[in-house]
């Protein structure tokens, strides 16, 4: 009877070596598994931003990145989004994709509403409505969301305001917000603004002329349309409060134009000051109701520090400087006025 052969050592060496080499391979393709899903680049280029809306879920989310061929591949970015609970906390904002970022970068980045700030910068927009609408192009909130809090009597009441004032509330400025904040929060933001602004220095000045911190911007506004140079506001400003100590009309035709509605007009013509409106200042005395322009900070200071002068008439300077010629007398105003009238004719400037 013959023995049975045992396994030689060297057998079970090499059994244990292939099975520890299956182990590293199968423990290799998990990690570059995991690797490609979680690490490997997959954002691609055709897209600077991702805009998700107020209100989306993932589903919202996941048609956005699919539509604006956001990552190269879907399928693995659906897995990484349900592995890393992202389907749950989806958070609106505005983020800046780069090109080449991983699932896990992308997905931390969204899950934590890690946005980039917008930056606005708002410069002497004329009407309320134009305003609206920038904001529109810059924000989330569309330009119908903001008129309605700017025609809202009781929302600006709130701030201390009127439909018609409330324009003043905003200053010219640099600023950064969040593409989704609301317009609640907007204005919370640039009233605080305007707070700050409004020093008890600059409160002071006011109460000293007599004159609101609306009214102060009302008048800046209409400083600010006349005065071509930042130079020329104090004297202008000066000119302004004359006029108004003593009662008289301002009769300055930026108001007139903003009545009119035309800002193509170059020349105020005779028909434009019958204009019925309590924004003609040629009709109605005191201030405008409200501001023809968001005026600059320069404008609104000009009429804090204005210029202590005897002036109640100005025209433009008949060598189109942006300049005016001043007098403290109708007889030289005339003058004045003739001149700047022949000006326009010789350059056949009739409307």
């Amino acid at each position: 009877m013959s023995e049975q052969k045992k396994p030689s050592g060297g057998t079970l060496k090499k059994f244990i070596i292939a099975l520890v080499v299956i182990i590293i391979l199968s423990l290799a393709g998990t990690g570059v598994f995991y690797y490609l899903r979680y690490f490997g680049p997959n954002v691609s280029d055709k897209q600077e931003y991702l805009y998700i809306r107020t209100g989306s879920d993932f589903h919202d989310v996941y048609k956005i990145i699919i539509d604006k061929g956001i990552v190269k591949d879907t399928t693995t970015f659906m897995w990484a989004a349900h592995n890393m609970n992202y389907v749950n906390r989806v958070k609106s904002g505005k983020y800046r994709l780069k090109s080449g970022m991983s699932n896990r970068s992308l997905i931390n980045m969204l899950k934590s509403g890690n946005q980039e700030p917008v930056k606005l910068a708002i410069h002497n927009i004329r009407l309320k409505e134009q305003f609206a609408g920038f904001l529109a192009k810059k924000l989330e909130p569309d330009s119908v969301a903001m008129l309605r809090l700017l025609d809202s009597a009781a929302f600006v009441e709130k701030y201390g305001f009127t439909t018609e004032n409330v324009y003043t509330m905003f200053l010219p400025n640099s600023y950064e917000f969040y593409w989704n904040t609301t317009p609640e929060k907007f204005f919370e933001r640039m009233y605080a603004n305007y707070q700050k602004f409004w020093t008890p220095e600059r409160k002071a000045k006011a109460a000293a002329i007599n004159l609101t911190q609306q009214q102060v911007s009302i008048l800046a506004a209409v400083v600010d349309a006349e005065a071509l140079h930042d130079d020329d506001m104090p004297a202008v400003a000066g000119l302004y409060l004359n006029r108004l100590k003593k009662g008289m009309k301002l009769e300055t035709d930026p108001t007139v134009i903003f009545a009119v509605g035309d800002f193509t007009i170059k020349r105020v013509l005779r028909k434009d000051l019958m204009k019925d409106s309590p924004y003609n200042t040629y009709m109605y005395a005191g201030l405008p109701p409200g501001p023809i322009m968001m005026p600059s900070i320069n404008a609104i200071n000009s009429v804090l520090d204005y210029q202590h002068n005897d002036y109640l008439y100005m025209c433009a300077k008949e060598d189109f400087s942006g300049y005016h010629n001043f007098a403290n007398n109708e007889a030289q105003h005339q003058i004045n006025a003739r001149k700047f009238q022949q000006a326009l004719n010789q350059r056949h400037i009739y409307r």
